[in-house]
């Protein structure tokens, strides 16, 4: 009845918009409905109908016939066949090929009677089943698609479907019968056999169920499937005794194609089970790595390695021949050589290790991890399919091995460089008290930066030679006797663990202590005494010394100023700098041997100490998921100690013992003028300051940069760094205070103690001299002495601040001094010459570039500061004052408050006009003119 429909009224003369809006409307798709339900319960029934179902639903009416031939429904059911996931149309056409009649043989098929398909839209179904024998079990049917020559998905399946019924049949024979009875018509080849049961299996599963009695079917089948896996095996383990791949490649493919997809493939697990490498632990000793000693020597690791290398390469390379690569064969075969021997192997070593110290312990981890690494590189070099992404497969094998170990190892590192940390600093306050002890002159056996003719030449070679030091090789794993564990200068002793010779070597080549050979213990000069060539003239060489990158110092001529810096660096083991000092106070005089107060010994034996469990940590980055995440916290936990320890426990308490001996100094306890020794050591401690700060720059940039973002202000390790500095800063800016305090204290008292007691008051037969007085062509020697020191060790902030603070409390020194003073006529002429030449040392001091990195201290901001130069242009014009006879001109001038640039009010210029010798006689005209009044005469105290 769906064919006919109620014809609708239409109104006569409509327009033409209604006529368009109700052929639109009637276009659009209406909601079906089949009886009382809609068409997509019924396609959803229909999905998960079972195939010989379908025909009966057809006949229900003309609207489910034509719903059961919907694309949806056979594409669902041709997906379920997985012939084209699984690329089994090669085996449906050699199944099709054997079921076609041969030449000369008539067609068995009952005659079909033709019907138009058009006129019922049934299609055509088979009056009778092909087989008798299972006309119960089938309804067997046949449809004929409306478009001949179209492929959809209904096409396809009725195919497939009509092709595998045929192979039903011999299912119904005994067990034992079923395979010979499949054989006419899957073939004879072992890989055509498995593909046709693997596609019987996909037939007769039950998203399908192409029969009635399907589940009968597929039990008997999974039976057929099972007795022809078994003969694989047995094909494959006789081939394999024998030797041939071939008939290998072909049992294997074969079996990996029945295989249901869970669990373990059988003939893979049987194949690795008896390979003879998993059974040949007791041919190794693991202790056999230790030496009489209680050393490591790896070499019969090395044997036991190369001894599963080759397994793996032979063993490797067959089964990459005979395996399929999505079987996976390869990676569980190594899985269980890394798990069953190399671990076994390295869990009796790392308990050895242990037992015998933590040093040794810590390198046997690094040197396993390292040699069992040469697992992951035969696997990427036997099988192409490990390059690229496969690449994490392979690595995971060895990363899962050494899991067990990495909790403990990675805590261990931390403690155990903590105790290095700490063994270095007992060390080294041993040895500072051990110097304190002797009465020998440090001068004897230093030279210091300061006296240097190019400190900074002398510290762009320290780092140069430090830089060159990190880019030496470490080796991970120890290959002879002692080269496991290293002592790091005798004060890491056991806590620190193993590293390359060359390593150490070069450490030692920048150690001063060493050169000198003055405070080090007997065993450090022993293990020292070695390095360091000889020259041809007999003198030792430290360092090769490279071109000037910044060119010499400003007036030097480049080719005497690079004779004389390199004959000052390379002519005396005592070259270098005051590196190895102290770092306590006990039994040393209160402002001697400041210089001393700083190692760079123990920078540099903090840093190698952080950089051997760096190297060893690095062996392990490339660890993924939460140990990859613990590795790295490791590494940052281990920088942002060391710089703890140097900082905290070295450079703050170094500075802060030299600040307060600096404001203990007293300079009338001390007969020397020219220079003051607590200030001079205090520059030469910057100088070591500095210089670590840039070793540590250099550390950071060569070694910790690949591992972090230099960018995260966030991290640990940038704040940690940025901690230090700062801490070096505020050090370094306490100390210059102090210091700038004491050459200051020194200054007042040379000024007093040189300057005569009628210097400024001479006899009025003395001959009138105009130079300097002695007292402050001192006092300027003396500052220009220090402030060149300081030039080159610090930035040209650092210096602008520091010429700026010494000119301040320069000139509140000298106007206390004029104060003090009776001046006469001409002992003014003597104050201009005095206040001339202070102008003139002030004017000459400039900040130049400095040429290395350095501290970048504060003592008051640059902006609150006034110009100096000025002040000292305003004081020297002060000086007039003293020379000025009439008394009229003399207030004129003291009330002229321009005269002097605002520096100086009256009232202030009134208190200097007070030290002239006349003053008592042209008081009352000052005052008279100043205030046009005279005290003595307009007041009357009553």
């Amino acid at each position: 009845m769906d064919k006919f429909t109620a014809l609708e009224p239409t109104r006569l003369y409509s327009s033409s918009t209604s006529v368009q809006n109700k052929r639109a409307s009637r276009a659009q798709p209406i909601a079906r409905w089949i009886g009382k339900l809609p068409a997509d319960i019924h396609l959803l029934v229909l999905n998960h109908l079972p195939i010989p179902d379908i025909p009966a639903y057809a006949r229900a009416s003309r609207a489910t016939a034509g719903l059961s031939r919907d694309e949806k429904v056979w594409e669902r059911r041709w997906n379920d066949l997985a012939i084209t996931r699984h690329a089994l149309d090669d085996t449906l056409d050699d199944l099709e090929s054997k079921q076609k009649p041969k030449a000369g043989t008539r067609s068995r098929s009952p005659p079909m009677i033709p019907v138009d398909p058009l006129d019922d839209d049934f299609g055509k179904f088979a009056s009778a089943p092909r087989t008798p024998s299972l006309s119960a079990a089938f309804t067997s049917f046949a449809f004929t698609d409306a478009s001949p020559g179209k492929r959809t998905f209904r096409a396809r399946y009725t195919r497939a479907h009509s092709i595998l019924k045929k192979c039903l049949a011999p299912l119904q024979q005994p067990p034992h019968a079923v395979l010979s009875a499949l054989t006419p018509l899957i073939g004879t080849s072992l890989l055509s056999q498995a593909r046709s049961l693997r596609l019987l299996n996909f037939f007769l599963s039950p998203r399908v169920q192409p029969v009635r009695n399907w589940d009968i079917l597929l039990g008997a089948l999974k039976a057929t499937t099972d007795r022809f896996d078994v003969s694989l095996l047995t094909a494959f383990d006789a081939a394999d005794s024998r030797g041939d791949e071939v008939m290998m490649r072909e049992a294997a493919h074969a079996s990996w194609e029945v295989w249901p997809g869970f669990g373990d493939w059988e003939m893979g697990k049987v194949w690795a089970e008896k390979r003879e490498i998993l059974y040949e632990q007791g041919r190794w000793n693991p202790l056999a790595n230790f030496t009489n000693e209680n050393t490591l020597d790896f070499t019969p690791m090395d044997e036991f390695m190369a001894s599963v290398i080759r397994a793996l390469e032979e063993h490797g390379t067959r089964a990459v021949l005979v395996f399929p690569p999505a079987a996976g064969v390869l990676i569980g075969f190594a899985e269980r050589v890394a798990n069953e021997v190399v671990g076994e192997y390295i869990a009796p070593l790392l308990t050895r290790a242990r037992e015998i110290s933590n040093a040794l312990y810590l390198t046997a981890v690094a040197a396993s991890f390292r040699e069992s690494w040469r697992i992951v590189d035969v696997l990427i070099t036997v099988s192409s399919n490990f390059n690229g992404k496969g690449k994490d497969k392979v690595e995971d094998v060895v990363f899962m091995m050494f899991e067990p170990n990495m909790d403990e190892y990675l805590d261990e590192e931390v403690e155990s460089l903590k105790q290095a940390f700490e063994v270095i600093c007992k060390e080294w306050d041993r040895s500072t008290l051990a110097l304190a002890s002797h009465s020998t002159s440090p001068q004897a056996h230093q030279t210091r930066f300061l006296t240097a003719q190019n400190p900074a030449l002398m510290k762009r070679t320290v780092l140069a030679s430090f830089t060159n030091v990190l880019l030496l090789p470490v080796t991970i794993v120890p290959r002879t006797v002692g080269a496991g564990v290293v002592a790091v200068g005798g004060a890491v002793g056991g806590a620190v663990g193993a590293v390359g010779t060359g390593m150490v070597q070069g450490i030692a080549m920048l150690n001063p202590q060493r050169w000198v050979g003055g405070t080090g213990s007997a065993d450090n000069a022993k293990e020292y005494a070695s390095f360091g060539s000889e020259g041809a003239e007999g003198e030792s060489t430290i360092f090769e010394i490279g071109a000037d990158e910044e060119g010499g110092d400003d007036g030097v001529d480049d080719t005497t100023a690079s004779t004389r810096d390199t004959a000052s660096i390379v002519s005396a083991s005592t070259a270098a700098t005051s590196f190895a000092t102290s770092a306590t106070k006990p039994n040393l005089a209160p402002t001697e041997n400041l210089d001393l107060l700083l190692s760079l010994d123990v920078a540099l034996q903090l840093i190698h100490a952080d950089r051997d469990a760096l190297k060893r940590l690095e062996t392990f980055a490339s660890y993924p998921g939460q140990y990859g995440v613990r590795v790295r916290e490791t590494i940052e936990e281990a920088f942002c100690e060391m710089l703890g320890v140097l900082c905290n426990r070295h450079l703050e308490k170094g500075f802060g013992i030299a600040t307060e001996r600096m404001n203990s100094y007293k300079p009338a306890e001390h007969d020397e003028t020219a220079s003051v020794a607590p200030l001079l050591q205090f520059f030469e401690l910057v100088h070591i300051g500095d210089t670590i700060q840039s070793m540590v720059q250099v550390f950071f940039d060569k070694e910790l940069a690949p591992h972090i973002d230099k960018t995260d202000f966030l991290n640990m390790v940038v704040r940690e760094k940025k901690r230090f500095e700062n801490t070096l800063d505020d050090c370094v800016a306490a100390g210059l205070n102090a210091g700038t305090q004491v050459l200051m204290n020194q200054v007042e008292h040379i000024i007093l103690t040189l300057t005569k007691p009628r210097e400024y008051y001479p006899p009025e037969d003395a001959p009138l001299e105009l130079g300097s007085t002695k007292g402050c062509t001192e006092a300027i020697r003396c500052l220009d002495t220090h402030c060149k020191l300081l030039k080159g060790s610090t930035s040209k902030e650092v210096l602008e601040v520091f010429y700026q603070e010494v000119g301040i409390r320069l000139l509140a020194i000298l106007q206390k001094h004029i104060k003090r003073q009776i001046i006469s006529l001409n002992g003014g002429f003597q104050v201009i010459a005095d206040l001339n030449a202070y102008y003139s040392f002030i004017a000459s001091l400039k900040a130049g570039p400095s040429p290395l990195l350095s501290v970048a201290w504060c003592l008051i901001p640059c902006e609150q500061v006034p110009s100096i130069t000025a002040d000292f242009s305003h004081l020297k014009m002060l000086g007039h004052v003293f020379v000025v006879e009439d008394a009229k001109d003399l207030a004129q001038i003291v009330r002229d408050v321009t005269r002097y640039g605002g520096a100086y009010r009256p009232e202030d210029i009134y208190e200097f006009i007070q030290r002239r010798a006349d003053w008592k006689k042209i008081e009352k005209t000052v005052d008279k003119t100043m205030y046009n009044l005279s005290f003595k005469e307009d007041c009357i105290v009553c």
